[in-house]
């Protein structure tokens, strides 16, 4: 039993990784990191700060794009400070309950917005497929209960998740995989049965993920039944048109989510550096490209942000 005590902890102090084998020049590293999280941390605000003080953006699209861009903006500030924080201070240490916390937010807003693009898909199907009902069906009311389905989802899926972290022994040498605590990293390190955890985990994906892709999917399919049957090209090429920044986003979230899950199912054998970008690529490529992909594409939100800064010019 004192053997036992000795190699392992209930209460451990996890060693966190930033990219192996380039410790050396993390803080150089830090420079383009620092701009990817400056880019998103500003896309995000300006994309949330441009729909709430424009009243001609107070429209249904525009509530599930600001929506997207919190969810954007937890994730990035969730992990951030512990990634610039071994990258600028070497500080790789993190207990267990600031893990959970981290865990909390990471995922849920994962969560969230995969609840999001749902509710985005949903919002294109009806405004091409029934678009005499659109007024009627997503009613500022609706789309609080949604955003509302959505918090309460995470919450009920997330919560049991981490309290089964809490009875877990860990072993000492308890050094993770990437620059933030990541679920399945965590309680690969456990020394005691993870079965109940994994079982968990694997609800909780198919909650998600494998619920929300086939309505993000199914809706596509119904939309494009819709648009064939358009005779006009143009109109079908218009129609197609107010999805592109849609389908941009859930490329960009889905790809590498897919992405980091196949290299940490069958990818063992790969370089440890190519794990860390993974998961990092994870976690920063949406919350970037996504401001960017909408500012670009929705004519809408580029004028608001033209006029916006227009605005400020004419003050100064």
């Amino acid at each position: 039993m004192e053997i036992l005590s000795n190699l392992t902890s209930k209460f451990p102090t996890f060693l966190l990784t930033g990219i192996p084998g380039l410790e050396s020049v993390h803080v150089w590293i830090s420079i383009p990191f620092c701009c990817l999280y400056a880019i998103a941390l500003c896309g995000n605000g300006m994309i949330l700060f441009v729909i709430i003080t424009q009243q001609s953006l107070h429209e249904p699209m525009y509530y599930f794009l600001s929506m997207l861009s919190a969810a954007d903006l937890g994730l990035t500030v969730s992990t951030m400070s512990t990634t610039l924080g071994i990258l600028w201070f070497d500080a790789v240490e993190i207990n267990l309950n600031t893990c959970i916390i981290q865990m909390f937010f990471l995922h849920g807003f994962t969560f969230i917005e995969s609840g999001v693009l749902v509710a985005m898909a949903f919002d294109r199907y009806v405004a091409i497929c029934d678009p005499l009902r659109y007024a009627t069906i997503l009613t500022n009311s609706r789309i609080i209960q949604m955003g509302l389905l959505m918090i309460i989802r995470t919450v009920v899926l997330i919560v049991p998740l981490l309290l089964l972290l809490k009875p877990l022994y860990f072993c000492r040498t308890n050094v993770l995989s990437h620059s933030y605590c990541y679920h399945p990293d965590v309680i690969k390190l456990a020394c005691s049965d993870t079965r109940a955890n994994s079982i968990c985990g694997l609800i909780d994906l198919i909650l998600t993920t494998g619920v929300d892709t086939p309505c993000i999917v199914l809706s596509y399919i119904l939309i494009i039944r819709s648009v064939l049957s358009i005779a006009s090209p143009e109109e079908r090429h218009k129609v197609f048109h107010t999805c592109v920044s849609h389908i941009g986003a859930v490329a960009v979230f889905y790809i590498p989510m897919m992405s980091l899950s196949l290299v940490h199912r069958y990818g063992p054998p790969a370089p440890k550096v190519v794990h860390s970008m993974m998961a990092n690529i994870y976690l920063l490529l949406p919350p970037m490209l996504n401001p960017i992909i909408y500012s670009v594409k929705t004519k809408q939100i580029r004028k608001a942000i033209y006029s916006g800064f227009s605005l400020q010019n004419k003050q100064r």
